[in-house]
């Protein structure tokens, strides 16, 4: 008895280090690629945490429509961009990677649905083929931020007609940020916040909200960026 007693703590000892070990590794994996990855650029005009009002520099963006939940649509979606952006173009050239990786719904009913509950970006388009079914429905339009050294003429075309790219310009955006999982409920949470707090300073919604991830998948919870945005009207 003594001895299966010796063998599970000396295991749980095992296991514990293992997860110390992995911890570690997540935080410098994630710290490294914090520092790699460019973001995109802003100064921040007001700042009351976890609030912020920015404004952006202009952008382009590479983006594509794609349907189904907000889980799968996002994975959809970051496949068909990283596909381009890691050499699926007419020149062929391998970019660097940037973030956040940006996810809003196309969906109208959504839209009108969080304005009374009071997204994401996700900004959601319901435009539906008649045969589709019901839990492919909903579009979503996810996006990348092209590296600053790109301009819209010199930006290697997509060889997927899937990638669109365009062009933004400099904008106010309000900004919540937060950590750890997310799900449509935590987004449309954290959206009422951002509203409830972008009505105390007037500042009028000019879009549809959008959710913005920082971090790559073995980020753990606790250390993971995200954000909604919403941009704000002059």
């Amino acid at each position: 008895m003594r001895f299966c007693h010796k063998k599970v703590f000396m295991l749980n000892h095992r296991l514990l280090r293992i997860s110390l070990i992995l911890a570690i590794l997540s935080i410098l994996f994630s710290a490294s690629a914090a520092m790699a990855i460019e973001e995109p650029k802003y100064t921040v005009l007001e700042k009351s945490t976890p609030f912020e009002l920015r404004e952006y520099v202009p952008l382009i963006l590479a983006e594509v429509e794609v349907a189904g939940d907000m889980d799968d649509a996002s994975s959809q979606g970051f496949r068909l961009i990283a596909a381009y952006i890691f050499g699926k173009n007419q020149a062929k050239n391998k970019m660097n990677m940037t973030a956040p990786v940006t996810i809003e719904s196309k969906d109208t009913n959504l839209s009108q649905r969080i304005a009374m509950t009071a997204p994401v970006t996700i900004q959601e388009s319901k435009q539906t083929k008649p045969n589709e079914p019901a839990s492919n429905k909903n579009l979503w339009i996810v996006s990348f931020v092209m590296p600053s050294e790109y301009t819209l003429a010199d930006l290697p075309q997509p060889l997927d007609d899937r990638v669109h790219i365009r062009e933004l310009p400099a904008e106010k955006k309000a900004a919540i940020t937060f950590s750890g999982r997310y799900s449509e409920e935590k987004v449309l949470e954290k959206t009422q916040e951002l509203q409830a707090w972008m009505k105390t300073r007037q500042l009028k919604e000019a879009s549809d909200p959008q959710f913005a991830r920082y971090n790559p998948p073995w980020t753990l919870p606790f250390f993971r960026r995200n954000e909604v945005l919403i941009r704000v009207s002059d």
